[in-house]
């Protein structure tokens, strides 16, 4: 056991000596190692960091959450046909589904984007308008002042509560909370700031502002009812089906929607969207993986190459080597950690470049901060040595196998 222990040491030794003896030779060989890794970590990092962010905001939203939109088929929406879902809707889940809580109705007022105004300066913004458990569901707590009540939803009062980027947008000077700002024409006083989110794929989490909904309904005012989304929360997460089935049931015949009718509503959890969510940045994660991990093949076989041409270099050593009483073990042993070596030192550059790569599109995307999990390291590093030692074996089995009195002979 010490005597193969001694071997190791004398073969890393050995090893470390001959690569930074020729060290622009050793870089070049080694660089689509370094290419190959870097290439997987920035993938991953970036994709796990979106990952994690985007997982904890759906823990903070709880796994017996159920939201409900209304669903056009593609078919329909170019006839002009848009299913839509109503506050009669929400009237109808929020007084005869037992067993839930936290029915909140959300409307998107004016389309995606609109005019807000504040002393001489203006900007657009999405407004959103929805009740008092929104925040509840979707945990955006106010930084500063408070989130609207009950008593501001019933009363229909002009009252808002702005995302951190609003106030920066239209330049809110000195304490925002009780002043006034325009949307679309109408005043409403500030009561709260929320707590900052940041950016999300160079979108801004922290550009919007809620409006009570039903101050929103009663300004978009007209016939016919805005389309509008309800989410909720189960009370007893063993009863999520039973109230997705209650719920479904309770839309068809409120729709009337016959028996064969597809419907016009997707039910959806938080588990869910995180499974579908999870599946797609699984599979992302597999086929960028792959793609750039052709280059550590590539790599390999460049330090094939150069592990054969450095055989023949030290023919006349190899052969002193034998004459001294090394075995042809010894010899495989050597050649074989110097490749893995060489392998393990292009990891080692290609993770930390790779971290600093996808750190750098993080922060130019705006995208949550790169991560790297601690399974892509040693995917990394098991990898790198896996090629050192596939395409270090041919060169070191060439090595052991030579002649001694042949390779003394060598000039």
């Amino acid at each position: 056991m010490s005597n193969l222990k001694f071997k190791l040491t004398e073969g890393v030794r050995s090893a470390a000596h001959s690569i930074f003896a020729h060290g622009f030779r050793s870089f070049l060989t080694t660089l689509g190692i370094i290419i190959g890794v870097a290439s997987v970590i920035a993938v991953v990092s970036v994709v796990q960091g979106f990952s994690a962010n985007i997982t904890q905001q759906f823990d903070g939203m709880g796994t017996n959450v159920i939201n409900i939109d209304s669903y056009t088929p593609r078919k329909e929406r170019l006839q002009g046909v848009r299913a839509k879902l109503t506050y009669d809707d929400y009237l109808e889940i929020k007084h005869k589904v037992p067993g839930v809580s936290h029915v909140t109705p959300t409307v998107r007022m004016w389309g995606s984007n609109a005019i807000i105004t504040y002393q001489g300066e203006s900007s657009s913004s999405m407004i959103v308008g929805t009740a008092s458990t929104y925040q509840k569901l979707n945990t955006v707590y106010p930084a500063d002042g408070r989130f609207f009540n009950r008593s501001d939803d019933n009363s229909r009062r002009r009252v808002a509560v702005l995302g951190p980027s609003v106030i920066s947008k239209i330049d809110i000077k000195g304490d925002p909370i009780g002043q006034h700002i325009g949307v679309s024409g109408e005043w409403f006083k500030i009561i709260g700031v929320a707590e900052k989110r940041g950016k999300l794929f160079g979108f801004d989490q922290d550009d919007f502002i809620l409006l009570p909904f039903s101050t929103t309904r009663a300004l978009l005012g007209g016939a016919e009812e805005p389309n509008i989304t309800i989410s909720l929360q189960v009370d007893e997460s063993s009863q999520l089906e039973q109230v997705k089935q209650h719920i479904k049931n309770l839309l068809r015949r409120s729709h009337k929607l016959g028996k064969d009718a597809a419907d016009d509503f997707e039910i959806a959890t938080a588990d869910q969207m995180l499974d579908t969510f999870d599946a797609i940045v699984g599979s992302t994660t597999l086929v960028l993986g792959g793609i750039v991990g052709i280059s550590l093949l590539v790599g390999g076989i460049g330090i094939m190459n150069i592990m054969l041409v450095s055989v023949t270099e030290r023919t006349r050593e190899i052969g002193i080597q034998k004459a001294l009483g090394a075995t042809r073990f010894d010899i495989l042993l050597q050649f074989l950690i110097e490749a893995v070596f060489l392998c393990l030192l292009g990891g080692l550059i290609g993770l930390l470049l790779g971290f600093g790569a996808g750190s750098l599109i993080s922060n130019l995307t705006g995208l949550p901060s790169a991560t790297v999990p601690g399974w892509a390291i040693f995917l990394s590093f098991g990898f790198s040595a896996g090629i050192g030692l596939i395409f270090g074996i041919i060169p070191a089995a060439k090595a052991a196998n030579l002649d001694p009195i042949d390779a003394l002979r060598y000039e």
